[in-house]
């Protein structure tokens, strides 16, 4: 009986491990997902800055041509 008991004993340990790990998985998951909500405005935020910048370069190319 106690082979059995030493058995449960260190399936038990085994399961702690097991919890611990999907508890940082599941941490590492929900800090990626942040990290790419936020990635995803910077990257909105560079597109709208670049098409300005598309929009001024016209804009001086056209009064440039004028001249």
């Amino acid at each position: 009986m106690v082979v059995i008991e030493d058995v449960v004993i260190q399936l038990g340990q085994i399961g702690l491990w097991v919890q611990t790990v999907g508890l940082v998985v599941i941490l590492w998951i929900i800090v990626e997902v942040i990290t790419l909500y936020y990635n995803r405005k910077r990257r909105l935020i560079l597109m709208d800055i670049n098409e300005r910048l598309k929009s001024v370069e016209k804009k001086i190319d056209r009064v440039y041509r004028k001249k």
